[in-house]
């Protein structure tokens, strides 16, 4: 297996390294440049040339990147001309939330997911399965950005089933307001479950036509015995593979329901950076949002193999 590992860990280094020149050379792309999207309305030619010269941005491309890629090594993401503050602090401040959401929305989903995919799967053809079926595919094909004020409309502003949300802009106040983070949760388990659970229901599936499913209940095994101790367990293990693979879908999604129940994570600070032109912030959260989704998927392989010794990594 180390053999495998050094070579996905050159792999997640090279892709690292891709999408950093891409997304930095996307950035200097700015239609107006991005000292004039940072001055607005007061840009003035001596004033864009100031802000040029105190950023580094009259230098070449090249050069640009290269001081940039030296300080990223060094573990220095630079400092935000907006907020004059360094951008991992920044990121900091805001971690906490968004990893608190997106871990919340993740293990809701594996539980709610678990037991769907297996009642479908052994109920498979019936109305049951057919219905599951047709609200997963609602569920999967309805975007997050609808999900959200939907949701926040119907039990917030018409019911009142959820208090109007407060801001929640640090992590401490997300433990102490879990009610505020109810809907936010909801958003993400919905379009999550209906992929993990049409994900199990396939497995499971596959597992009850497998030789030894035949050969347990020819020799007297129970059929909940043999569903739940063998089936189950084997159709779980492809699992760590997609958890690690929907992290990016995760993150996406994280950061339109931070915006649209005004939550300060990740996801709200870097569309505040967008708009207010903020290279270096939405420089460091695209490479922190790389490297999670390339960290899970290498711990997604990583994991499979560790659950099943029938897995031989190469």
């Amino acid at each position: 297996m180390t053999p495998y590992l050094i070579r996905r860990l050159l792999q997640a280094v090279a892709t690292l390294f891709i999408v950093s020149i891409v997304a930095f050379w996307l950035l200097h792309l700015m239609p107006d440049g991005v000292a004039r999207g940072l001055l607005g309305p007061r840009a003035t030619p001596e004033l864009i040339a100031r802000e040029e010269h105190q950023l580094g941005l009259d230098r070449t491309l090249v050069v640009q990147y290269g001081i940039w890629l030296t300080k990223l090594l060094h573990g220095d993401l630079g400092t935000s001309p907006v907020y004059h503050q360094s951008v991992s602090a920044l990121i900091g401040e805001r971690l906490g939330q968004s990893a608190y959401l997106a871990a919340l929305a993740l293990l809701i989903t594996v539980l709610l997911a678990v037991p769907v995919g297996v009642l479908q799967a052994t109920r498979a053809g019936s109305l049951t399965d057919h219905t599951l079926t047709t609200l997963s595919f609602v569920g999967y094909a309805v975007p997050v950005f609808f999900v959200g004020p939907l949701l926040r409309d119907v039990f917030q502003v018409r019911l009142h089933w959820v208090p109007i949300a407060n801001q929640i802009d640090s992590f401490h106040s997300a433990l102490i307001q879990p009610e505020q983070l109810v809907l936010p949760v909801a958003t993400l388990v919905i379009g999550l479950l209906a992929g993990y659970s049409r994900y199990v229901r396939s497995a499971m599936l596959d597992e009850l036509t497998q030789d030894y499913v035949r050969t347990a209940v020819a020799k007297g095994a129970r059929g909940r015995r043999v569903l739940y101790r063998h089936v189950l367990r084997n159709a779980m293990l492809p699992m760590a593979t997609l958890i690690g693979l929907s992290l990016p879908g995760l993150v996406g999604g994280a950061l339109l329901v931070e915006q649209v129940f005004n939550i300060q994570g990740l996801g709200w600070l870097t569309v505040q950076a967008a708009q207010r032109d903020d290279f270096a912030v939405v420089l460091g959260t695209t490479m922190l949002t790389a490297l999670a989704t390339v960290a899970g998927s290498l711990l997604a392989d990583v994991s499979y193999a560790a659950l099943d010794p029938r897995v031989r990594l190469t």
